[in-house]
């Protein structure tokens, strides 16, 4: 059984693990600073990082995803453009195990973000990356712009997606 929960500080070692160990691909931009600086807001609560959790009987839980959800006041700059930041958040990282599938994990980010009286959830993914589009479309995100971004993607277009859900 798969639960969905906000990972507990302690087992934020486990949730980067996961991230180094499924996270790295051509479509994703992952650098060491931008992981420690987005593990720093989680330990300082202006993030969250929602996890899914796989029960594999005897007591034994392991994690198998997570999505960052940020507040939109410590988001990265250029989102204004987009809304104002004081009423969005924005969903960083999200890495599922291959087994599975994070559609749930971005629902679960919206509703803790409606709960926050945001009015808009933010997300961007790599152009191409199909995977990550079919599952921000089953979510209800929709593309609000695509820009060519060489310093974060040097696969396929190189190109960024900026997708919005509305909430509020």
């Amino acid at each position: 059984m798969i639960t969905l929960r906000q990972a507990a500080l302690e087992e934020l070692a486990d949730v980067k693990a996961l991230l180094w160990n499924h996270g790295p691909n051509e479509w994703n931009y992952l650098t060491e600073e931008g992981v420690d600086a987005e593990f720093s807001l989680i330990e300082h609560g202006t993030a969250v990082a929602m996890v899914a959790v796989d029960s594999l009987g005897a007591g034994s839980n392991q994690i198998i995803g997570f999505a960052v959800l940020i507040d939109g006041a410590v988001s990265p700059d250029y989102l204004a453009k987009y809304s104002a930041l004081n009423e969005l958040f924005f969903i960083g990282d999200v890495v599922v195990s291959s087994a599975y599938s994070g559609t749930k994990l971005l629902e679960c980010c919206i509703e803790k973000s409606k709960e926050k009286r945001a009015t808009v959830v933010l997300i961007e993914r790599h152009e191409e990356n199909l995977a990550s589009a079919g599952m921000m479309r089953k979510s209800g995100f929709k593309v609000v712009e695509t820009f060519y971004d060489p310093t974060k993607r040097s696969a396929g277009s190189r190109k960024t997606s900026i997708l919005e859900c509305r909430v509020g």
